[in-house]
């Protein structure tokens, strides 16, 4: 499967809101519910794809890293589930237990939430200021499966580093690269 890169949404460019139920617990979860005043990060992810499977663990450990210090995470899955039953809600709430996500994974099932941020690709990732700005889109990092890269966040960490200590996000900012969002068929 060909990879594809995000769209590199606008900066500057509001986030638009949303409300979708957590996998989880099954609560609805609105962009007020999780918007933080220091920086909200929204992470369009998956289960079945071995992009997002290679930086699973680095999710977790960024969001532990920073959640102590206001920042928020959210993790969205727009994925048509009836053609990849891997990213159903029950399978998004297994692995999410399994690998302890300290975040709320949400299922857009409309899919219009991933059309709205124009996402492209899992994993794309969004980080909005504490006026829910964007400040950046693009990669976690350089690591793809098999580059031989460690995966550490870099990206996601300098951008949230610059916005904790006052400093403006470098704009020189990379796509990300994943799998596609797999679409719902059009009738």
């Amino acid at each position: 499967m060909p990879a594809v890169e995000s769209n590199m949404f606008p900066l500057g460019k509001q986030a638009p809101p949303f409300a979708l139920t957590n996998a989880v617990d099954g609560r609805l979860v609105r962009l007020d519910d999780v918007k933080s005043d220091v920086a909200t990060v929204i992470m369009f992810i998956c289960n079945h794809c071995p992009f997002v499977k290679h930086v699973q663990n680095e999710l977790v450990r960024l969001a532990n890293d920073y959640m102590p210090n206001g920042v928020s995470f959210v993790a969205i899955n727009a994925n048509d589930a009836e053609q990849y039953p891997e990213d159903s809600p029950e399978n998004m709430k297994k692995v999410a237990e399994e690998l302890g996500y300290p975040f709320p994974y949400l299922y857009d099932e409309t899919q219009e939430v991933a059309k709205a941020y124009d996402a492209a690709c899992t994993p794309d990732f969004y980080i909005f200021d504490r006026e829910l700005k964007c400040v950046y889109r693009g990669q976690l990092d350089d690591s793809r499966p098999n580059n031989g890269i460690p995966v550490t966040g870099e990206s996601i960490r300098a951008a949230l580093d610059a916005l904790l200590a006052g400093r403006p996000v470098p704009e020189n900012q990379k796509p990300s690269i994943g799998c596609s969002i797999k679409w719902k068929p059009t009738s």
